[in-house]
């Protein structure tokens, strides 16, 4: 069944469509393209994320099938997190968008930096 408006909440590309854009799911399929991470790793990468929401995103992202978690019978336990081969089909469509990100920081960064002079220079509406 085709659905044809991804913007409308209710259509279910729109639950995907939330998945794959969440800023720290677009991170860890970046993070995991090169092969399986463990969870001290990713957070390590990831600089700015909780545990808990690096948790809740990985569950999430492992509930929607873009990778499996793998425990191994170690002292102390060891896991890793890899990219299904679902997870990996989002790879030509981020990177492009990171590389993207990349060359246009620079500018958007300007623009931001404008932007809001801009709106400490305006009067306070009321």
């Amino acid at each position: 069944m085709k659905h044809t408006n991804n913007l409308d909440i209710c259509c279910p590309p729109r639950l995907v469509l939330d998945r794959i854009g969440d800023k720290w799911s677009v991170l860890i399929v970046l993070n995991l393209s090169d092969g399986p991470k463990r969870f001290s790793e990713l957070r390590e990468t990831l600089h700015h994320v909780t545990p808990k929401v690096l948790t809740h995103t990985l569950r999430g992202m492992e509930r929607d099938g873009l990778l499996t978690r793998t425990v191994f019978a170690e002292v102390p336990p060891r896991v890793e997190y890899e990219l299904t081969q679902l997870g990996h089909s989002l790879r030509p469509v981020m990177e492009p968008i990171n590389a993207w990100a990349a060359e246009h920081v620079d500018e958007v960064l300007s623009l931001r930096k404008a932007h809001d002079a801009q709106l400490a220079d305006e009067p306070a509406a009321h």
